[in-house]
């Protein structure tokens, strides 16, 4: 592996740099400045992806090409106006030379907010920080004042070898993210190469703990959701003798968890008897038997499953709950909800389109016109919402990732050290028609799981993305842009 680290990059970079280029440009000042600036920005994007999701949503492979590229753009654009065209430079450099490699929409939101910080008239001033003010970073990262290309050299040798957070955006709690998936890595490694042999735990074999394990799963699989079960308005017809959305919706979700509950039920049954040698032990049953013994959740399940990142045991237990809440929207029907657990749903997307449907019909609104406002209630709980809203719903299960919500001043606040995670109260979705959101609040995305990605649909979003949420913030957006601020269904 080449060495990690803003020194190593900032070291491979310049070494390959010559005299001639560092000499080569009608605006030397504004070249070499520049030129630093650029090559820093390189440094930084691709070390972020160290930090997982919180650093990119998908692991992009930035080379040197395109920091090629980028310096020869910047060189001809310095040589040919007579004022450094600045969106210029920023757009043909975010959304070209790195822009062309990234596929997620919010990747390149974050990658211009990286750039901006390298690209724009302070960077000139000899000390101007590359690391966010009031940081420790910011003393130690900053545009150097013009000298030789040796000095530049020298300055990078200076520096620390290991990377603090802060200069690339981040929150002092990323670098135990990052030390968490570095170690989670290497125990995956160490767990898959160990032998299959020895006994389980109690002193049983370990085909004894497989069977015992699958014999209780099998008595908690919760019982398939039924439309006689329903309650007496939760399918009544309307006055045109349909189904409204929200209904169909429900069917929909019915369906899927009903195939999972069959495939899971189906599945511990059959594995029981091949362990008994009753039947053939298949390749998916082998499979099965290898995950169940590490706690992994079956690849048998998860094809018809929800995304899901939760070993097994939290991911029965999630299985339960979200039953649970189907069966009870089931029994309650749409007029007895308070509130909806969005994080439940197989497709969410689903629900939110029903919900919009709803609207324009109750409104006589073309759909097209409508998207969704959002207002963060002081509710914590379903269970504290004592009515549905008047228009939308009341959602609630929601997490925030690389941020935290302050509840007195009802804005996002920076995450505590060492609380990875935050929770989030009710929000209330309101349909709005040619709603217009501010450009003073963070449009954070909301994600199904905490791995951001997801394969990407035909409109270039990832099917991991459901919403954008806006939310009130005193600072820039691009300050929890760079944080990599996200809200999640689940952890």
């Amino acid at each position: 592996e080449p060495p990690k680290g803003l020194r190593a990059n900032l070291k491979g970079t310049w070494a390959t740099v010559t005299d001639k280029q560092w000499d080569g440009c009608s605006k030397p000042l504004e070249w070499r400045k520049l030129l630093f600036g650029v090559a820093f920005f390189h440094a930084v994007v691709q070390e972020r992806r160290k930090f997982g999701p919180l650093g990119w949503n998908i692991r992009y492979e930035f080379n040197g090409t395109d920091l090629e590229m980028s310096m020869e753009t910047l060189r001809m654009f310095l040589d040919e106006q007579e004022v450094i065209p600045w969106a210029a430079l920023l757009y043909v450099t975010g959304q070209i030379n790195y822009g062309g490699r990234v596929t997620d929409d919010w990747d390149r939101r974050n990658l211009m907010v990286a750039l901006r910080r390298f690209y724009r008239p302070e960077v000139l001033e000899d000390g101007f920080p590359f690391a966010p003010a009031g940081t420790t970073a910011a003393s130690t990262y900053y545009s150097i004042a013009e000298g030789g290309l040796q000095a530049v050299r020298d300055w990078v040798d200076g520096l620390p070898y290991d990377d603090p957070v802060t200069v690339f955006g981040l929150h002092p709690n990323a670098k135990i993210t990052f030390e968490r998936q570095e170690t989670d890595k290497l125990l995956a490694t160490v767990t898959a190469i160990q032998p299959r042999l020895g006994g389980g735990g109690d002193g049983l074999s370990e085909e004894e703990t497989v069977v015992a394990l699958a014999e209780k799963l099998k008595a908690e699989v919760p019982e398939l959701l039924l439309e006689e079960n329903a309650g007496a308005g939760t399918f009544a017809l309307n006055e045109k003798g349909e189904l409204n959305s929200l209904q169909i919706v429900l069917l929909a979700e019915m369906g899927r968890f009903n195939k999972l509950l069959r495939r899971v039920s189906g599945s511990l049954a059959d594995l029981g008897k091949a362990i008994k040698g009753l039947i053939t032990m298949s390749a998916d049953l082998d499979a099965m038997y290898g995950a169940m013994l590490k706690n992994q959740v079956p690849l048998l399940w998860a094809k018809v499953s929800y995304p899901s990142l939760k070993p097994l045991s939290s991911w029965f237990k999630d299985l339960q709950e979200r039953v649970r809440f189907m069966r009870g929207w089931l029994a309650a029907g749409v007029s007895g909800m308070t509130c909806y657990s969005l994080p439940a749903f197989f497709f969410p997307q689903g629900f939110m389109t029903g919900i919009l449907q709803m609207h324009a019909r109750r409104y006589s609104i073309p759909i097209d016109s409508l998207s969704f406002s959002y207002e963060i209630r002081t509710e914590e709980t379903a269970a504290a919402c004592a009515a549905p809203p008047e228009d939308g719903v009341y959602i609630d299960g929601f997490f925030l990732d690389g941020a935290r919500w302050d509840r007195e001043k009802r804005q996002l606040a920076d995450s505590r050290p060492t609380v990875m995670y935050d929770t989030l109260p009710v929000i209330h979705f309101v349909p709005t028609p040619h709603f217009e959101r501010s450009e003073k609040d963070y449009e954070c995305p909301l994600y199904k799981t905490a791995v951001r990605a997801g394969v990407l649909s035909t409109t270039g979003q990832s099917t991991n993305f459901v919403v954008a949420v806006d939310m009130p913030t005193d600072r820039d957006p691009d300050y929890w842009v760079a944080m990599g601020t996200a809200m999640l269904c689940a952890l």
